[in-house]
C-alpha cells in the first residue's frame, strides 16, 4: 500500500517546536520544508510523493495514520531525527 505524505526533517525537538509556530496552511508547510528541512524532500517543498507503507519508519507511520486528512502533526521522533508531517 502507498500513501501521499508530506514532511519536514530537522535534528532537534526545539527546532521541530520552532517551525510548527510558523505553519498556518500547505503552503506555509512547504516554504518552512524548502528553507529547514534535512531531507532531499525539501527541494519538492517536503513532498515525498507516493511511499510504500512498509519504507517508513513505524513511528512515523503511526503518527501519519492519526492525522485526518488535511491536517499537520506535532513533532514525532524517529531514529533519522525529528518530523513534521502532512496528510494531504
Amino acid at each position: 500500500m502507498k500513501i501521499k505524505v508530506f514532511h519536514i526533517l530537522v535534528k532537534h525537538q526545539f527546532e521541530a517546536e520552532d517551525i510548527a509556530k510558523r505553519i498556518t496552511d500547505l503552503e506555509s508547510f512547504k516554504g518552512q520544508a524548502r528553507k529547514f528541512s534535512l531531507c532531499p524532500s525539501s527541494r519538492n517543498q517536503g513532498d515525498l510523493g507516493e511511499v510504500e507503507v512498509s519504507r517508513l519508519d513505524e513511528d512515523f507511520l503511526e503518527a501519519f495514520e492519526l492525522l485526518k486528512v488535511g491536517c499537520f502533526s506535532k513533532p514525532v521522533r524517529t531514529r533519522f531525527g525529528w518530523h513534521l508531517i502532512y496528510r494531504p
